[in-house]
């Protein structure tokens, strides 16, 4: 065992894994039923702890569900790290093949397989039921004053970050004229296919769509500065 290991107190460490089940409880009740049926008492029943030690760690749901959000931002991150390590592993790979860089140190786009690659990966964290977490929340925040300005200041942050992430991952040169917007016309297509799949997982058309963004994006990537 090691010091760290021997220090640490088992008390918290209970305490941090009821914070987490109750996060997790949260996510899955707002994405399932919705905010009007997600109560303090029905997460807390979902997470196998009691009201009181729901309380304990949140005491309104307002403070429940703001951290609820920000754990989906934080597990929607970590999935564009964990796509992005992926890139920059095979963008380096890629190099030591062909012995070939950009004179800007960046990769080039890896053309339509690579591009729609990345596409399909943005798009499937606005399509699964983290987004559909948040959905529910940014309903509520445009009417609900306490919790707007919360949901508002998060979701600039991790809209930011989203760019951000999807700028790295596409080896996007945003200099050049249009790639800015263009990514961003991309990302609000992503999101926009999430609502669209709240009502319909019409899966097939959805593909076509992210197969064209895909291609479009590689033509803008791939076009001279």
């Amino acid at each position: 065992m090691t010091p760290r290991a021997a220090l640490r107190d088992p008390k918290q460490d209970r305490s941090r894994a009821t914070r987490q089940r109750l996060l997790e409880a949260a996510v899955a009740c707002l994405a399932e039923h919705g905010w009007a049926r997600s109560t303090v008492a029905v997460v807390a029943e979902r997470a196998g702890v009691s009201r009181g030690a729901a309380q304990h760690h949140f005491p309104t749901r307002e403070d429940l569900f703001t951290a609820a959000v920000q754990h989906v931002a934080e597990e929607r991150s970590a999935a564009l790290r964990a796509l992005l390590s992926h890139e920059r592993r095979e963008q380096r790979e890629q190099r030591d093949r062909h012995g070939q860089r950009d004179q800007r140190g960046q990769r080039e786009p890896g053309g339509p397989g690579r591009v729609a690659e990345v596409v399909e990966a943005l798009v499937d964290l606005y399509t699964g039921p983290l987004f559909r977490a948040a959905l529910q929340l940014w309903v509520v925040a445009s009417y609900e004053e306490q919790l707007g300005a919360r949901v508002a200041a998060l979701e600039a942050r991790i809209g930011r970050e989203t760019h951000r992430m999807a700028v790295e991952a596409l080896g996007a040169d945003e200099s050049v004229p249009g790639v800015r917007e263009s990514v961003q016309g991309f990302l609000d297509m992503a999101r926009g296919l999430g609502l669209a799949n709240l009502l319909t997982d019409d899966r097939a058309r959805r593909d076509r769509v992210v197969a064209q963004w895909a291609r479009i994006l590689d033509d803008v990537l791939r076009a001279p500065s």
